[in-house]
């Protein structure tokens, strides 16, 4: 008999059940695309950043060289929650006198770190040699071997690719760091970790870093951690922001049906209460009414809402964002409490219909 009466106060007042069920189908939808994309945006923009290179440097103390096996520490700590590249740099002479900075790396870690940078073709075998789009003109402008010396030694170098990235690299030369040491003998002095996680998670590397290589120290790139603390944090205000606006929306909303809701049932509940319902039982008749109108529009909103965030993910990000359907309980609960919640104000109203006065037309 109750869900009988809860299905006829539905199709007898289909207009304002309607109109409820809407905005609590709008609220839901807006709430589920804004939580999918509140946990996936983060973790797409975490692995965007990623692609600016570094947000961690560790390099020696006083300018020192970090000590053997520094790189195999930092990768035992970074474990699969980044990448980590070595890095060791001179200044050479060209043939003509001239200086140059000339690195060692691995360019297989750099190719994984500095995805940003324009390369035009990686170096494969020894002896060959990234140079930056600047250094091109001193060194390489035909594209020709050259020599360069260091400390009265002399390496033969074949340029096989450039590198641009607007900044010091351009005016650099970049050598495989088993040639760099075999010429220069000076061993990598700074190790690049672009780690990922949330602030807290890179702090924790950071101080476990430190632990593990107590010679070197441990430096954050400010301008990347900064910039995506700041990004993610107005992303997440922004995403919460409008997810709360909506939601206040349709609470009004529901809250404005409901008390017409009572008004127009207002004989209905006085012969409820002249044949002997308490005002408990026609309380807990309204709110079941107002949590199943919010259960049923959280289960339509949450469908639409799946699928406003995996087209929001597609069109912004180029990317699928993957449906969280432990999302579902929150939605589910938050829409319940958000219909009750505004059920308040008119079972107050139920409370002030008396029979007597309702059934003779006053």
């Amino acid at each position: 008999m109750f869900v009988r009466m809860l299905l006829r106060a539905a199709v007898l007042r289909r207009g304002r059940a309607a109109a409820a069920l809407l905005a609590m189908v709008v609220a839901a939808a807006v709430a589920t695309a804004m939580l999918n994309l509140y946990v996936d945006v983060q973790a797409k923009l975490r692995r965007e950043f990623r692609n600016y290179g570094a947000n961690v440097i560790l390099v020696g103390k006083d300018g020192a060289s970090l000590p053997a096996g520094a790189l195999s520490r930092a990768e035992s700590v970074v474990a699969g929650r980044g990448v980590v590249a070595p890095f060791a740099l001179v200044v050479a002479r060209t043939n003509d006198g001239h200086p140059v900075v000339v690195a060692g790396t691995d360019f297989e870690r750099v190719r994984q770190l500095d995805r940003w940078w324009s390369v035009s073709h990686w170096p494969a075998e020894p002896k060959q040699a990234l140079v930056g789009v600047r250094a091109v003109s001193l060194l390489a402008p035909k594209n020709q071997s050259f020599d360069l010396s260091f400390q009265g030694h002399t390496i033969h170098l074949t340029p096989t690719g450039t590198v641009q990235t607007g900044s010091a690299e351009d005016s650099r030369i970049y050598l495989s760091l088993a040639d760099f040491v075999s010429w220069t003998g000076v061993q990598p002095t700074t190790v690049e970790v672009a780690a990922t996680g949330t602030p807290e998670e890179i702090s924790s590397i950071m101080r476990q870093l430190q632990q593990a290589i107590p010679a070197a120290e441990v430096r954050p790139v400010r301008q990347i951690m900064e910039g995506e603390a700041r990004v993610l944090g107005k992303t997440r205000a922004t995403l919460l922001a409008a997810t709360a606006l909506i939601i206040l929306t349709a609470a009004l909303c529901v809250l404005s049906t409901l008390m017409g809701w009572v008004f127009d049932r207002r004989r209905d509940f006085a012969i409820m209460k002249a044949l002997g319902a308490s005002d408990r039982l026609l309380n807990g008749f309204f709110a079941a009414e107002a949590a199943a109108l919010g259960g049923t529009g959280a289960l339509i909103g949450f469908v639409l809402g799946i699928g406003i965030a995996v087209w929001i993910g597609r069109v912004n990000f180029h990317a699928p964002v993957v449906p969280r359907f432990s999302v579902l309980p929150f939605v589910l609960a938050g829409s319940i409490v958000v219909t009750l919640l505004s059920a308040i104000l008119p079972i107050s109203l139920l409370r002030r219909v008396q029979p007597a006065i309702i059934l003779k037309g006053e």
